[in-house]
C-alpha cells in the first residue's frame, strides 16, 4: 500500500512541479503547496528510512522537484529549509521505528498525495 502512494505521489509531483515552471515564485499562487510538499518529503526521507527503507527516495523526490522548479537562491533556499525542517523534527522526535511513526509515514503519504494531486488539479494546464 505505502508503495503504489509513492508511485502516485510521484507522479502527481512531476505533474505539479510541470504545471508550476511557466509562473514566477513571486506570483506562484501554490507556492506554499510546493513548500508544504518539500516539508513532507523531508520528514518522509527521515522516517521511511528509519523505519526500515534504507534508500534515498525521498531526498531524490526532492532533487526532483528543485530540478523541475529550477528556483532562484533564495527561493531554492527556501525548499531546502522546509526539506530540513520535516526531516529534523523527526530527527529530533524519533530514534526508533514505532507505531506512532508509521502512522506519521502513513499520513505524509496521504497528505502528499492529496497535496499533489489538488495543486496538479488547480493549476495544472
Amino acid at each position: 500500500m505505502i508503495r503504489k502512494l509513492g508511485c502516485t505521489a510521484t507522479a502527481l509531483l512531476l505533474a505539479a512541479a510541470i504545471a508550476a515552471q511557466p509562473v514566477r515564485a513571486a506570483d506562484s499562487p501554490f507556492e506554499n503547496q510546493l513548500l508544504r510538499l518539500a516539508e513532507i518529503l523531508g520528514a518522509l526521507h527521515y522516517l521511511r528510512n528509519l523505519c526500515g527503507e534504507e534508500s534515498v527516495e525521498w531526498r531524490d523526490r526532492m532533487n526532483t522537484l528543485l530540478e523541475v522548479e529550477n528556483p532562484d537562491e533564495s527561493r531554492r533556499a527556501r525548499f531546502v529549509a522546509s526539506f530540513n525542517k520535516g526531516y529534523r523534527s523527526y530527527q529530533q522526535s524519533y530514534a526508533t521505528c514505532t507505531t506512532s511513526a508509521v502512522e506519521a509515514i502513513n499520513r505524509y503519504m496521504r497528505e502528499g498525495e492529496a497535496l499533489t494531486r489538488d495543486t496538479a488539479t488547480r493549476f495544472g494546464n
